[in-house]
C-alpha cells in the first residue's frame, strides 16, 4: 500500500503549482518591500494606481 502511494503521481502537479506560486509570492514580497517601508501603503497603492491610469508615473 505504501509503494502505491509513493508511485501515485496524481496530485504531483498540483504541489508543483502550489510551490512556484509560494516561490512567486516570497519574491514579489521580497521586491515590493523597500516600497512599502519607505512609504505608507496608501502612496504605493495610489502610485500604482496612478500609473496604471495612464498619467506619467514618478
Amino acid at each position: 500500500m505504501f509503494k502505491s502511494f509513493l508511485r501515485d503521481e496524481s496530485g504531483a502537479q498540483v504541489m508543483e503549482y502550489a510551490l512556484v506560486i509560494a516561490v512567486i509570492s516570497i519574491l514579489l514580497a521580497i521586491a515590493l518591500r523597500p516600497l512599502v517601508t519607505d512609504t505608507d501603503l496608501s502612496n504605493v497603492v495610489d502610485l500604482v494606481r496612478t500609473c496604471l491610469g495612464g498619467v506619467t508615473c514618478g
